[in-house]
């Protein structure tokens, strides 16, 4: 286990995003750098039931930055769009055995969360102001295309038929250990490290996004 919380730093010119690399989905945004990092601290406890689910709840005490990229549109829009130099390193069977662990962490997250929260949320400038079930739709079918920056390819398929999702998910899943030795998955792909951070990244985004609007108890 890490003794430190090594961190990537992407900045735009109007966002930051501030990404925990071997706690993948950890990773929050602010205006600057010290921003990001302030709200990455803040999301401790509500990463730390992703991280028990995996059971691996050690969160290492402090942050170190290790790399500084130069974001894009994309990263001003709210997405880490940069691959890291440190997503290439070669993860042995055991940390890429945890961070798929922790990427099944975030979707078990992501579907209790959206088994209990209204259909309809509380209105506001993020995400457009999408309900539940859009939200739900949005998250699966973008890791479906995520899937393909790995070389996995599934058919179309309906977002709430969950034998087709859960397909997805173990294609996604068994491919990641083929991929640790850093190389994209095909050609002008993604690394498994920075598939797995971007890919839990969005899910949790959305998760806790859900739950942050959930209308559940206001309703009456």
């Amino acid at each position: 286990m890490q003794a430190r919380n090594r961190v990537v730093i992407e900045s735009g010119r109007k966002k930051v995003f501030a990404s925990a690399l071997d706690w993948p989905g950890w990773s929050r945004s602010g205006k600057t750098e010290p921003d990001a990092l302030r709200t990455l601290s803040e999301y401790e406890e509500r990463y730390r039931q992703v991280a028990a689910i995996a059971g691996d709840e050690q969160l290492p005490d402090r942050f170190e930055v290790i790399e500084r990229l130069k974001g894009s549109g994309v990263t001003d829009f709210g997405v880490p769009d940069r691959v890291a130099a440190a997503d290439h390193e070669l993860m042995t069977e055991a940390e890429c055995e945890r961070q798929v662990e922790l990427l099944r962490a975030t979707w078990s997250v992501f579907d209790a969360v959206a088994a209990t929260v209204s259909a309809e949320l509380r209105k506001g400038p993020r995400g457009g102001g999408r309900n539940r079930d859009k939200i739900i739709e949005h998250v699966v079918q973008a890791d479906r295309g995520y899937g393909r920056m790995i070389g996995v390819r599934t058919p179309p398929f309906d977002s709430f038929d969950s034998g087709a999702v859960q397909a997805h998910r173990e294609a996604i899943f068994a491919a990641l250990p083929l991929l640790r030795d850093g190389e994209p998955g095909r050609p002008n792909g993604w690394p498994a490290r920075y598939f797995i951070r971007r890919a839990a990244w969005h899910v949790l985004d959305h998760a806790w996004e859900m739950e942050d609007k959930d209308l559940t108890g206001e309703e009456a």
